[in-house]
């Protein structure tokens, strides 16, 4: 028989008001035909215009004026091409200008789910028994683009989740990208890219021992027009181009609330959605708590596991992670090193668990086969629901199977704590099961979560519903680790 679980009656849905005002371009053409009608208005035609815009929109985002300055300025370069003077512009004339390359984007308008969640940096003015967390989902909008989007939660004595509501506007951070390479470290990780050896020999050669972004662009868009005639080395050379463009910084201002900041995609890799976070306090290394995030970014046409580590979920350092053991998705590290290394579970072949060490957090080679599919609900794959949790008793893993009609069903693993290789036990029937209430969404049968939380003698688990909606889930820590010992 089943372990009992309690579910809860919050359920957190997509809200179609939840937009983001993000840069709208159609290219060069078009936009310079835009500039030069607005170039031409006249100053009361340009009042006449903005104005209404800006008391329309200041009610959907904090600062409307800000952002249309800042997309008048991504299109200077074409105002300076048409033989104008940008800083000549009027303010209003300016704003008009970035009104039309800017766009709304509801960020969540199709889905709203796989859910993790980790204590919140801030446990200040909470009652005995209380914990304010952190949550994080992976929000779907127009043309099924997936971001990471944030709530803020308090879990009182009971395990009762109590969702903050979301402030009124959402906002896009300021991007950093500043990195520079060095030239034998980015090349040793650049062995992913299909590209033959001569023509990395060749990149490389046209760069100094370190560069930056720029200098890459600028080697790359030379050798492309040497192989103007070879559409595969010139597609690969633009996907060494994405490797580098795969690293940056994004900041978000002090005034935002959390669930106010969304992280959309930033980079030609994850252009069309960053997928499934999973969160983790990172805890053990001398420069204190980490909060890392492994996720998927997508293309449209492949997939590269990626990293993300913030302290204080305002300032937010993303980069590619590297290594025979990082394919596929279903990355999930430690919360802490083990043996002096850092560990992750992964799944490289879309059906099996593997573990890995490595020295640095983001260089993952030599992976080992942890667990197969072993029970029916699991047949077709197994992978993990987010990082494991230490417990005396070991590192617990809440895990997903996919058994019958691709039926998603979360399970439970219990690993050793000093050889995480050794497999202690796992649920012999599954934790949680779509019921009638949770099976219809977007992907019918599918439940899923990015990561799991104790409190109170308790794992709460917050999960995806069908790929639509998320909800939570409570059992007893005590119980679940004497059943997951049994199996």
């Amino acid at each position: 028989m089943r372990i009992p679980i309690e579910r809860q009656k919050a359920k957190i849905t997509p809200d179609l008001k939840r937009v983001v005002a993000r840069f709208f371009f159609n290219g060069d053409a078009r936009a310079k035909g835009i500039i030069l009608k607005v170039t031409e208005m006249t100053d009361t035609d340009v009042e006449g215009a903005i104005i209404p815009l800006l008391r329309e929109f200041s009610r959907r985002h904090r600062n409307i004026t800000r952002i249309f300055e800042r997309h008048a300025e991504k299109v200077k370069p074409l105002v300076q091409a048409l033989g104008l003077d940008f800083d000549q512009l009027g303010m209003k004339k300016k704003l008009l200008i970035g009104s039309y390359f800017t766009n709304e984007f509801s960020i969540e308008s199709a889905a709203f789910f796989n859910p993790s969640i980790v204590e919140d940096p801030d446990q200040s003015n909470l009652e005995e028994g209380e914990k304010r967390v952190i949550l994080s989902f992976r929000a779907v909008g127009e043309g099924h683009v997936s971001s990471i989007v944030f709530r803020q939660a308090i879990v009182d004595r009971d395990n009762n989740v109590t969702i903050i509501p979301a402030g009124n506007y959402v906002d896009e951070p300021d991007i950093i990208r500043n990195t520079i390479y060095h030239k034998n470290i980015f090349f040793q990780n650049a062995v992913s890219i299909s590209l033959p050896d001569s023509v990395l020999r060749e990149v490389a050669g046209s760069l100094p021992d370190t560069f930056d972004y720029v200098g890459l662009k600028k080697v790359i868009r030379e050798m492309q027009q040497r192989y103007q005639v070879d559409h595969l080395i010139k597609r690969n050379l633009e996907r060494l181009l994405w490797l580098a463009d795969s690293y940056y910084e994004i900041n978000f201002s002090l005034d935002t609330d959390i669930s106010d900041r969304v992280i959309f995609p930033y980079s030609d890799a994850e252009s069309r959605g960053i997928e499934d976070a999973r969160f983790v306090k990172y805890t053990g290394d001398t420069s204190g708590v980490t909060y890392y995030a492994t996720y998927t970014a997508f293309d449209g046409v492949t997939i590269q596991p990626k990293l993300l580590a913030t302290r204080d979920f305002y300032h937010f350092k993303i980069m590619p992670l590297y290594g025979e053991g990082a394919q596929n998705k279903n990355l999930a590290l430690f919360p802490r090193k083990i043996k002096g290394k850092y560990a992750m579970m992964s799944r490289i072949d879309g059906i099996n668990n593997y573990i890995m060490y490595s020295d640095k957090i983001n260089i993952w080679e030599n992976p080992e086969i942890l667990q197969t599919p072993k029970y029916p609900w699991e047949f077709v794959q197994i992978g993990n629901c987010g990082s494991p949790i230490e417990t005396p008793d070991g590192w617990l893993v809440i895990t997903h199977g996919v058994g019958p009609m691709r039926t998603y069903c979360l399970g439970a693993t219990l690993l050793d704590l000093e050889d995480p290789k050794i497999e202690i036990g796992r649920l012999r029937e599954p934790l949680i099961i779509p019921n009638k209430d949770e099976r219809e969404g977007y992907v019918p049968n599918v439940l899923y979560s990015c990561g799991a939380l104790i409190h109170n003698e308790e794992l709460l688990i917050p999960y995806g519903l069908s790929d639509y909606a998320s909800t939570f889930a409570t059992v007893h820590l005590k119980d679940l680790l004497e059943r997951v010992k049994e199996g």
